[in-house]
């Protein structure tokens, strides 16, 4: 009873409250919640500590930023959703919230865009300073060696490169982005390469414009960290996934390069392998095997995680996940 009782005096406060509707329906930072409700950084503060203490939140903290989201777990979890279903959908101050977070997520996926557009020239060079980029390749063509794809689908193409390096298993290749110079940087790219079977268009990684099951092969490569709401393009990705079909994730081990976020746009700092994992499992699909890449001894670089999964249907061993130790670049 006690923690019912400190539950619902966590909640029984208008801001706090607000807090609640707006996770709802994503993770955000302390700071982006600030600017939606209006309210100084401090006080907003406040409120967070007051429902992750009553265990209504999840706190991560990543460098000088700190996410938030809803703990929907046992008892917490209920007594929230429960309340958030009672909401009334035209509470004028709550509609003013949902506004005032579209324009902040709007000029978030601005900024992205723009940085895109400006880096796409030195694009592959960036990528280079930050990661074991021909081990990662290497660790991902080994993957699925010896298999052959129909459909191979790159999600957040940039300048083609994932798309080339799976030509030769793939009758045909597609990449989606959003910034027009990168598909034109990726076109070239094909083009020079001779991928006959390969195309990139624009679209958005989050609604995109293939029909459920289409794709043997969906990739992410290296763009997660870049995403609000990474879970929702691994949704997107299992959707059009084939069953038995295949999605390899690229993206960066957690680190504490706060410059990255600020210079190059970056939403996060790397993913652990759970979190990879657990996403994976709500959007339906099974992890396989987590691979780890590590830069040159002694240099300064990002380490890389690879993850596999699949349609657990075609999974018949359950004790599937296989975490391999780090491979040196």
């Amino acid at each position: 009873m006690d923690q019912i009782v400190d539950i619902v005096r966590a909640i029984g406060e208008p801001t706090r409250m607000r807090i609640l509707v707006l996770l709802a329906r994503g993770e955000l930072a302390a700071g982006e919640m600030s600017t939606v409700l209006n309210q100084s950084q401090p006080r907003v503060s406040r409120h967070l500590k007051l429902l992750a203490e009553a265990g209504l939140l999840e706190r991560r903290p990543e460098g000088a930023w700190v996410f938030f989201r809803l703990n929907t777990d046992r008892v917490a979890g209920r007594i929230v959703r429960a309340i958030l279903e009672e909401m009334p959908k035209d509470d004028i101050v709550l509609m003013r919230d949902q506004d005032r977070l579209a324009q902040v997520q709007a000029q978030r996926e601005e900024l992205a865009r723009a940085y895109f557009e400006t880096a796409a020239d030195e694009w592959n060079a960036l990528r280079r300073l930050h990661q074991p980029e021909a081990a990662v390749e290497a660790a991902l063509t080994k993957i699925v060696t010896d298999q052959r794809f129909d459909l191979h689908i790159d999600l957040g193409s940039g300048t083609g490169r994932m798309i080339e390096l799976f030509a030769g298993q793939a009758k045909r290749s597609e990449g989606v982005d959003t910034s027009r110079k990168m598909l034109a940087l990726a076109r070239a790219r094909l083009d020079n390469s001779g991928s006959g079977q390969a195309s990139v268009r624009q679209a958005d990684i989050l609604g995109l414009p293939y029909d459920d099951a289409s794709a043997d092969l969906v990739t992410i490569h290296q763009v997660l960290h870049y995403l609000p709401e990474p879970f929702l393009a691994i949704k997107e990705a299992a959707r059009i996934l084939k069953p038995g079909g295949t999605l390899l994730i690229a993206d960066f081990a957690p680190h504490g390069f706060e410059e990255l976020r600020e210079r190059h746009a970056h939403r996060r700092l790397g993913f652990g392998d759970q979190e990879v994992m657990d996403w994976c499992e709500q959007a339906g699909l099974a992890t396989l095997s987590v691979e780890h890449v590590a830069p040159v001894a002694g240099e300064t670089g990002l380490a890389v995680t690879i993850w596999k999964a699949t349609d657990p249907k075609a999974v018949r061993n359950r004790d599937y996940v296989k975490i391999k130790e780090p491979r040196i670049a």
